[in-house]
């Protein structure tokens, strides 16, 4: 048996993916922008391993065997396979053990699909000796799984060519370009969402007026403002523009019809929390996007993250005091707690809502990070047997 662990990465996007004109393929309606959170924090870890002995393909997610006669998975398979067919690689017929889990909930949206997908097809690649990039067999498993092939800051191309071979992902920046930006993930709910992205963005495509408008005349633009914001370090027009582009595409979902709904009334309240922290301070101190579910990505310079937890600590405390309500980064212990920071106390007047305990679950905190990696065989989740370690 030959195997390989790898983990992968989270990305969220500030210039949004949604809508698909090649379903089969997965070839976007516009190009879209990211930024790869740190795997410290949230990452998929997978375990691929190959054996003449093993008799079917086979693949468990967080402990569940699932179904990997999907038309995604199977397209991911066959073209690794095909790539790796001229390769000395000593796995060619072998089937294959796949075991995949998240640290992080799954189908929440939090991008668990492009950190899986991301981590499927890193350690197939290396397991195959797949040399080039595989940003586009990534893209045909989940769309932004794409950018989670790369770190720091990712573009992933809207391309022309009618196969989607120029519809790639690239790295705008590394991860140690804008060390000073963190990133505070808001989790409002660990639930699967209501409606899938596959089946919300179809719906999109078919009924919004309003996403032709966006992906004609607004995202074209905002690329190119996002990508300069990015290389300049300008947190005041980064967050501006990340936060109308979550606009954007949530108000695309609500004029699609029947309407897509992903915000809560708890994600509705952070973002009033965050206009009015701006509001009070007069700059940008915070910027809110939220993909497809009621988690808020904060983006935060590092010098406002005390003040900014603070607030959250105020405003959605959470019920149990037993539970770690802060993850993420160490220092957090020392400095982030709200009695330990002396936030202006009109601040907290400025923002216009009542304390809400346990809207926010946990606040998992993190910064830009690298992309996939090659874990030491002892990270393996596949014992010697091919099957599930636990």
């Amino acid at each position: 048996m030959q195997s390989i662990t790898c983990s992968a990465p989270v990305n969220i996007a500030v210039v949004k993916y949604w809508g698909k004109r090649d379903e089969t393929l997965i070839l976007p309606t516009n190009s879209s922008l990211s930024v790869t959170l740190h795997q410290q924090q949230m990452c998929a870890t997978t375990t691929v391993a190959a054996s003449p002995q093993f008799t079917t393909d086979r693949m468990w997610l967080n402990g569940t065997e699932e179904n990997l006669q999907t038309p995604r998975l199977q397209n991911v398979l066959k073209e690794i396979r095909r790539r790796a067919e001229h390769l000395q690689n000593g796995v060619g017929g072998s089937k294959l053990h796949i075991c995949s889990k998240n640290n992080f909930p799954t189908a929440a949206g939090l991008a668990s699909s492009a950190a899986g997908y991301a981590c499927l097809v890193y350690a197939l690649a290396k397991l195959y000796h797949v040399e080039g990039d595989i940003s586009e067999i990534a893209r045909q498993g989940s769309g932004s799984a794409c950018r989670s092939v790369y770190g720091g800051f990712v573009e992933w191309s809207l391309g022309e060519a009618a196969d989607g071979s120029d519809s790639l992902a690239h790295q705008v920046a590394p991860e140690t370009h804008w060390p000073e930006l963190h990133v505070l993930v808001l989790v409002v709910s660990g639930k699967k969402k209501h409606i899938g992205s596959t089946a919300g963005m179809q719906t999109s495509v078919l009924t919004s007026a309003l996403m032709q408008h966006r992906i004609k005349r607004v995202v074209p633009a905002r690329m190119n403002e996002m990508r300069q914001a990015i290389l300049d370090k300008d947190f005041q027009t980064f967050s501006e523009l990340t936060i109308k582009d979550s606009n954007s595409m949530h108000a695309v979902c609500l004029d699609t019809y029947p309407p897509v709904t992903y915000m809560t009334d708890v994600s509705r309240d952070i973002t009033r929390m965050v206009h009015a922290i701006n509001q009070h301070y007069k700059a940008n101190k915070v910027a809110y996007t939220f993909d497809a579910g009621p988690n808020a990505c904060l983006y935060v310079c590092q010098r406002d993250v005390p003040m900014v937890i603070s607030l959250i600590q105020h405003f959605f405390p959470p019920t149990d005091q037993s539970e770690t309500f802060i993850q993420g980064l160490s220092f957090l212990n020392n400095l982030l707690h709200a009695e330990s920071c002396d936030v202006d106390g009109a601040v907290r007047y400025a923002i216009p809502l009542s304390p809400q305990p346990g809207g926010v679950q946990y606040v998992i905190h993190t910064a830009v990070g690298p992309g996939p990696q090659v874990l030491p065989e002892a990270s393996s989740l596949l014992g010697q047997d091919g099957l599930p370690t636990t």
